[in-house]
């Protein structure tokens, strides 16, 4: 998609879905009967230098510039929306200009030119891509889709990382035949949702960041945006934090990055959950949340361990250090460990994740569910119901919490996190300052009851840990420490709900 009028004032979209792969993984897709058709290109070398200002404005504003040459070709680019998972669509203005330098009256009408003139300053390289394609247009279903396979590497003065993937563009037609595309090059090798685009992985590189876990972000929401629209956004940050984090996992099984692997899990859970009344209508949503808990139920497992170890275990070491039970529960525990972690690994890299990952990513784009009358609601007359909801059941089940039983208690813990993921997510729809200021209270409050809530949690998690390993009996939940958490938890409930709901 291009412009070759450098004042077009019109944003052309560009939608495509991109996927991750191995080297040797991309040279077998090459091979496949759907890429065997006319029309396919030779492969070709693209050099693409992205620039920015001295203190990335532009980055800043969600916007790339960059300058690709393409044979004798030089075509200048800004792209809107740098975060994505899977399917990117986004805003893009291309114009063919003289040379390798960016031009000024080529980025004029686009959504970099009010950024660029108040920052006021010169642009700088900050790095480029060298990758050999091959584009293959590809028929399915009612939609003419070319299918990119891009091979190559990012470099800039701080160093270099490769790039391997598969881009599906949509030429013509519908979303869903690109997922419906995807699934069919996936029973061939293995490919995965990608959640960073090239010039994300340029800025890792000049940042000096490697690979590391990251926590959930807050969701960009329109504020006239209809409950569907929250709902697509929403899901694709969950998913978006999810492969970000298995992306680190995988490459270094980081403790922390299997951490939020889960925090990203129970927060899509949530967000079926919450959604529930608008997606009732589609089967679909039900199976999907079942099937993600039962594939992913080893996770927690893996996670306890490493609480254990990192946590509880070294305050048992402190109160006995030369207990030879305790250094025995340790090795065992260790090697327990180890085993969670090859079961999340084999979850990870087989391929009925990897396809029950792109089969969701499909359905949060063209869903039964997106043409049915609940999706058009107002996004804040739904919130403002499902928050209600939502507060009134963690008040219906925090009651008389200091005599709450371990089960009961846990589940006034679930509604305080779903209210508090709720709450989250709908932020962005009350955007004026008294409800930001209300926001602040009510976030802190919720926030903490469930700090109490967990530690409580986590006691009777330790406990339980402990006594599987065979290690030494650890003090019942009326012990004083619980009974000082219970009490706390009890005030945090009562102040949170003193809290005027910002949605109101």
């Amino acid at each position: 998609m291009s412009e070759t009028d450098s004042h077009a004032v019109a944003a052309p979209r560009e939608i495509e879905l991109k996927l991750d792969c191995a080297g040797p993984d991309l040279t077998a897709l090459a091979a496949h009967p759907r890429l065997q058709g006319v029309g396919g290109t030779e492969p070709e070398l693209l050099v693409t230098t992205y620039y920015d200002t001295p203190n990335q404005d532009l980055r800043a504003a969600g916007l790339t510039l960059r300058v690709r040459k393409q044979g004798d070709r030089h075509i200048q680019t800004v792209k809107a929306g740098q975060g994505g998972v899977g399917l990117f669509d986004r805003a893009e203005w291309e114009t063919e200009i003289a040379g390798e330098t960016p031009d000024l009256a080529a980025w004029a009408d686009t959504a970099a030119e009010k950024v660029l003139q108040k920052a006021d300053a010169p642009l700088e390289r900050l790095f480029s891509t060298a990758i050999t394609r091959r584009v293959v247009p590809v028929e399915q279903g009612a939609s003419r889709i070319l299918v990119t396979l891009d091979e190559g590497r990012v470099e800039s003065p701080a160093g270099e990382a490769p790039i391997c993937e598969v881009e599906l563009e949509l030429a013509e037609g519908e979303p869903a035949d690109l997922f419906a595309l995807a699934q069919i090059l996936a029973e061939t090798v293995p490919l995965r949702l990608s959640a960073t685009a090239k010039s994300s992985r340029g800025f890792a590189l000049v940042d000096k960041t490697g690979p590391t876990a990251v926590k959930a972000g807050p969701v960009e929401l329109p504020e006239a945006a209809s409950a569907g629209e929250v709902f697509r956004r929403v899901a694709r940050a969950c998913l978006r934090h999810l492969r970000l984090n298995e992306t680190v996992f995988l490459a270094g099984h980081a403790p922390e990055a299997l951490h939020q692997m889960r925090v990203s899990l129970r927060r899509l859970r949530s967000a079926l959950s919450l959604f529930a009344p608008m997606l009732e209508g589609d089967p679909r949503a039900v199976s999907f949340g079942d099937e993600i808990k039962r594939v992913t139920e080893p996770f927690g497992h893996a996670r306890n361990l490493d609480v254990f170890l990192g946590d509880t275990l070294p305050g048992l070491i402190k109160d006995r250090p030369d207990d030879p039970d305790i250094a025995a529960m340790r090795e065992l525990a260790e090697t327990e460990r180890a085993s969670a972690y090859d079961a999340v690994l084999a979850i990870l890299e087989s391929p009925e994740w990897r396809g029950l990952i792109i089969d969701f990513a499909g359905w949060i784009e063209a869903g039964v569910w997106a043409g049915q009358e609940a999706a058009a609601e107002d996004g804040r007359a739904f919130a403002t119901r499902v928050l209600d909801k939502a507060r009134d059941r963690l008040k219906k089940r925090g009651r008389g919490l200091k005599k709450l039983d371990p089960h009961t208690r846990h589940r006034a813990r679930i509604a305080a996190k779903k209210l508090r993921y709720g709450a989250e997510f709908f932020s962005e729809l009350y955007p004026k300052k008294k409800a930001r200021r209300r926001q602040d209270k009510f976030g802190a409050a919720l926030s903490d009851l469930q700090d109490h809530l967990g530690a409580l949690n986590d006691l009777e998690t330790a406990r339980t840990m402990t006594e599987s390993l065979g290690g030494p009996p650890m003090p019942d939940a009326d012990d004083a420490s619980s009974q000082d958490l219970l009490n706390a938890a009890a005030d945090a409930r009562a102040e949170l709900l003193d809290v005027k709901p910002f949605w109101r």
